[in-house]
């Protein structure tokens, strides 16, 4: 099936003029529901992972994968999704995507222990790579420059339904199975394949130019090496062979990355981009505190249902507050970039969300929500609102015209590998600090060797500890209280680490970001 419009009119971009109007509605529910799929999965999943872990027995490191692996391959194909769009046709990558992603998905609620599932979220993120950056150029090439309402509609739609996300999947989780989580793409991905065939024209670029094949193997190879290693070396300790060789790879790929970049013609990062003052300032700032907000949305969610005991459909509710007001005051954050320059805000939205951190290391097990997260999510929300709009302002502004595209592009990556990383690295405090206390905790327990070695050989489950069998209820609660108390000691700890990097953040705007509001100052002064 074939929209009626003009191939050779659609290559040179201008498919607003050889499409009716009456495919735009479509064009538009298309990219919305496509792009929503990967913008939930990418967070409704931290809801299902407490269920997740008790159906499998599995460790935080293979909760940490089940994360790690769909954002690995976001992050790193992201770009080159984006690429293939513009060479091969943008509605053809995208449906690729949407498939790629719908099958993996039955995968991942069909999948029969952990590994494969963690095997399906990476096919998951190849698919995502495809079809999230394909949403937004579909919409960019379908309607005209002038019209801002499609991006504005596309980006609005795509806030709803990553804050409707985490609650409809903690309702399913709750009143069905977390595989449902998953599954509940099939349908959707069926309705985008469809209306893609239908109404969306296909479009390509007249001079697309070459994939960077060797910089996104490297990429990906860099990130997978750190990323092993890092989650491994809470297993196998850093002397482990597969641990010291990963990060020895890892790090080996990256060096290659940046040598690929700077060398080949088309490169998927051009390192030009990074001479821009404020370019490389607003990725440093967006780097440190979206490996921030990347750990937090992994803990949070565990700290609400395995310790604080919530069903999962309050605990997908719990962060709607922050979602919500990133979104009614988006407009209002924009304008204090007209009238204040970017400078400011960027200083200001980060130590607010820094203070934010703050609060969520205050309360320990059993607190009311209302009292204990519900203003912290606040402070944390308003930070980032304050936050986002001059971050993006900067980013756009930073660099020429006909690089929009790719610095936006380069910027949600790093954000995602900020996240991919931040995990992995943080991770390994969480589970040091909690074996830490939850140790000295059962020092004072009588404890035949044979129970505590079996607590002890389970630390690596975090709050998901399942306590041994054969103790009385006394000795049962008291353990399952050091649990509890052994989460949160290291939750504080991780809390107070986002915090500062939070902070980190705003002295990077304070030193890197230049006051001015246009491009044309902002490129004067980078």
């Amino acid at each position: 099936m074939r929209a009626p419009c003009d191939e050779a009119v659609l290559r040179s971009g201008a498919a607003e003029a050889a499409c009716g109007e009456d495919a735009k509605p479509w064009i538009l529910t298309a990219t919305i529901l496509g792009s929503s799929m990967a913008f939930i999965d990418s967070t409704v999943v931290n809801v299902a992972l407490p269920a997740i872990q008790a159906s499998f027995h599995a460790t935080v490191v293979d909760m940490q994968w089940v994360v790690e692996s769909y954002g690995l391959f976001l992050g790193a194909l992201t770009l080159v999704g984006g690429s293939l769009g513009d060479l091969w046709g943008r509605r053809l990558i995208f449906v690729v995507g949407v498939a790629i992603f719908s099958a993996a998905s039955a995968s991942c609620g069909l999948a029969s222990n952990i590994h494969q599932l963690i095997i399906a979220r990476s096919i998951q993120g190849v698919g995502a790579a495809l079809l999230v950056p394909g949403s937004l150029a579909i919409i960019s090439a379908s309607f005209d420059e002038r019209s801002r309402g499609p991006i504005g509609t596309w980006s609005g739609f795509s806030a709803i339904t990553t804050a409707v996300g985490p609650v409809l999947g903690g309702w399913l989780v709750e009143h069905a199975s977390w595989r449902w989580a998953f599954l509940i793409n099939l349908p959707i991905a069926a309705a985008v394949i469809t209306i893609s065939l239908w109404r969306i024209p296909e479009s390509r670029r007249a001079t697309a130019g070459r994939i960077d094949w060797i910089g996104a193997f490297f990429a990906t190879l860099g990130l997978g090496g750190l990323v092993t290693g890092f989650l491994e070396s809470v297993n196998s300790g850093w002397t482990n062979p597969l641990v010291f060789g990963s990060l020895i790879v890892g790090f080996a790929g990256l060096i290659a990355f940046v040598f690929v970049e700077s060398h080949v013609t088309s490169p998927m990062v051009p390192l030009t981009l990074f001479e821009s003052r404020g370019f490389s300032g607003a990725n440093l700032l967006t780097f440190l505190l979206y490996a921030a907000i990347g750990i937090f949305f992994f803990l949070f969610p565990l700290n609400l249902i395995q310790v604080q005991r919530y069903p999962t459909t309050p605990a997908g509710a719990a962060l709607l507050p922050l979602i919500l007001l990133m979104f009614l005051l988006s407009r209002w954050a924009g304008g204090l970039v007209a009238r204040y320059g970017p400078r400011g805000p960027l200083i200001i939205g980060p130590f607010v969300a820094g203070t934010g951190f703050l609060l969520f290391a205050v309360p320990s097990v059993g607190n009311s929500y209302w009292i204990a997260f519900f203003p912290a999510i606040v402070v944390l929300g308003f930070g980032m609102t304050v936050t986002v709009a001059p971050l993006t302002t900067v980013v756009m502004n930073s660099v020429k015209g006909d690089r929009l595209g790719t610095a936006s592009g380069v910027n949600n990556a790093v954000a995602r590998v900020a996240g991919v990383l931040a995990i992995a690295v943080l991770g390994i405090v969480m589970v040091k600090a909690f074996g830490f206390h939850l140790n000295r905790s059962l020092a004072g327990f009588s404890l035949s060797p044979d129970i505590l070695q079996e607590l002890q050989s389970n630390e690596i489950k975090l709050a998901g500890l399942q306590i041994p069998a054969g103790l009385d209820t006394t000795a049962k609660t008291a353990i399952q209280k050091s649990v509890g108390d052994a989460f949160i000691y290291g939750f504080r700890i991780v809390m107070l680490l986002c915090s500062g990097l939070s902070l980190a953040s705003a002295a990077v705007a304070w030193r890197l970001i230049p006051q001015d509001r246009d491009r044309a100052s902002l490129a004067a002064n980078s």
